[in-house]
């Protein structure tokens, strides 16, 4: 059994999270953290992380980046593991989950999905050789228009993914209305597109002469992520310090 506190629990995230744990036998909330208490959550919620008192193995984190800090500072007080799934982090904040993770274990994600996480694998596999060929790589993500940051961290995974299998020679292009000249090589361009309540699309283009590549997920429901947390939480009980991902758990 592992005892989770959730961090961001009535934010839409943490209620999904909440009721896929309320039925599953190995894992139970004992406490969650948020701003705003308005619900029957079925376990103590603390509006302030400093308060909370309840003995926990692990935090699954669906906050964001203002309420970091506080959870960083709180995991290294109580020397607690955390999932740390909020994206748009400062470089300052990345810095600090370093750092913590030199103390407790640390699992971050911009995306907790099996799905994403192969295609992950599978760009590693394809990428040099579409590079070499001289594909031009475009990636373009769609979310729902309550989303705070873009391009979202999963763009950025991906693009990331591709990168490091060409020596980090691309450069990352997040908008090309304020430079007026044609596509240089050594570019992943990243588009952000927001509206309605689309959960998360992401494509990755492989664009050469004459032909196309593309590889597509899409996401239909917060399940996905949800259940990739809570494996995540499960994994990461009882684990040593170090910074840890979405492929040590599908390893």
């Amino acid at each position: 059994m592992v005892n989770i506190i959730m961090h961001g629990c009535n934010g839409r995230m943490g209620q999904v999270i909440s009721d896929i744990v309320a039925k599953d036998e190995n894992a139970q909330i004992v406490a969650g953290i948020d701003i705003v208490d308005n619900k029957e959550n079925g376990y103590p919620v603390f509006t302030d992380i400093e308060a909370c008192d309840v003995e926990a193995d692990v935090v699954i984190d669906f906050s964001n980046a203002k309420a970091v800090d506080a959870l960083l500072a709180y995991c290294e007080k109580k020397n607690l593991p955390v999932v740390l799934c909020s994206t748009g982090l400062s470089e300052e904040q990345i810095f600090a989950v370093n750092d913590l993770s030199k103390k407790v274990a640390v699992l971050r994600s911009g995306n907790m999905s099996l799905g994403i996480n192969t295609l992950m694998k599978v760009l590693k596999s394809v990428s040099a050789q579409l590079a070499e060929a001289g594909f031009d790589v475009e990636i373009v993500e769609k979310h729902h228009n309550q989303k705070l940051d873009a391009p979202s961290g999963t763009a950025l995974m991906l693009a990331d993914a591709v990168n490091e299998q060409v020596n980090c020679e691309y450069e990352y292009r997040y908008d090309r209305s304020t430079v007026r000249e044609k596509r240089p090589k050594k570019e992943i361009g990243i588009s952000a597109v927001r509206g309605g309540t689309i959960v998360g699309d992401h494509d990755v283009i492989f664009a050469g002469n004459d032909e196309v590549i593309e590889f597509k997920h899409r996401a239909y429901s917060r399940n996905i992520f949800a259940n990739g947390a809570i494996a995540a939480a499960k994994f990461l009980k009882g684990k040593a310090a170090g910074m840890y991902d979405m492929s040590d758990v599908l390893d």
